[in-house]
């Protein structure tokens, strides 16, 4: 289908396209790689009568590492997150979330911020994003506030931004830790049905699971890491123990895809597999 006839407007600085979005108010939508919003235009299911092409702002596209944090600009790419060297080192969650999104074209031009910022409850960036307690760093007319990866997912397709807000990074910590990032796809997608990340501190003093795919968000299967809390050594029973916990509390989403129970299963299944791939990381 064709999308409904809109404005179409480029800003070259972060200032000019928040100015924009304050102006045009609720006609507007904000444009990054394009991969959620587009699609949506051309079923009509979403009608902005403005777009804000925010895709060429070159400020909101980088990697970069100060205090024990690294900050990524929200239009890095998939794979431009994949391919770091400084991630592969300081936080290689990411990395290897960003390998199993999509294929090589979403992966080249879809942006961590446009996919966090959308909230896909099949997206694979959420669980990443809980996991390693992330902060997202929001630009307003008001100025720029800064929100939790727990209060930035608020529900299905909706996240913490408001109208006239757009993302500008995200900070992870540098990881003294073993992570991984396990997932079970819908295969003509690469959506994830069930995904999970987990994060070991390496004195086994902080364990971090975080689900998505299976819930309306993403959320931390803190059952999971109340078992595994403060363990010295992980053994195969513990793990096996802990995973079972993955779904407890969660209403698990059912579609052509995947049943309740079947989503529950896998979220057992893949935190089973992500704790014991993290654990051999150590």
């Amino acid at each position: 289908m064709i999308p409904v006839s809109f404005d179409y407007l480029r800003p070259h600085t972060l200032e000019e396209a928040v100015d924009l979005l304050a102006r045009h108010g609720d006609d507007a939508k904000v444009l990054a790689g394009g991969h959620s919003l587009i699609p949506a235009m051309k079923l009509r299911l979403s009608q902005p009568k403005v777009l804000v092409d925010i895709g060429r702002l070159v400020e909101l596209r980088s990697i970069d590492r100060h205090d024990g944090k690294i900050a990524i600009g929200a239009l890095t790419t998939h794979y431009e997150i994949e391919s770091s060297e400084l991630l592969r080192r300081d936080c290689p969650l990411l990395p290897e979330a960003a390998g199993k999104i999509g294929d090589v074209q979403v992966r080249n031009k879809g942006t961590i911020g446009g996919s966090c910022v959308y909230a896909d409850p099949a997206g694979d960036w959420p669980a990443s994003m809980l996991a390693l307690e992330a902060e997202f760093e929001i630009a307003g007319s008001r100025g720029t506030r800064t929100v939790a990866a727990k209060d930035f997912f608020v529900d299905m397709l909706t996240s913490a931004i408001e109208p006239g807000e757009i993302l500008k990074s995200i900070q992870v910590p540098v990881t003294a830790s073993t992570t991984a990032y396990t997932k079970f796809a819908q295969k003509a997608s690469g959506f994830a049905i069930a995904g999970v990340a987990a994060v070991i501190d390496r004195n086994r003093q902080r364990v971090s699971v975080a689900v998505t795919g299976v819930a309306a968000k993403a959320y931390r299967a803190t059952g999971t890491e109340s078992s595994l809390q403060g363990q010295a050594e992980f053994s195969q029973e513990a793990i096996v123990a802990a995973a079972e916990k993955a779904a407890e509390g969660i209403e698990a989403l059912s579609d052509i895809h995947a049943s309740a129970e079947f989503r529950a299963h896998l979220a057992r299944v893949q935190t089973k597999r992500a704790l014991e791939l993290a654990s051999s990381r150590g």
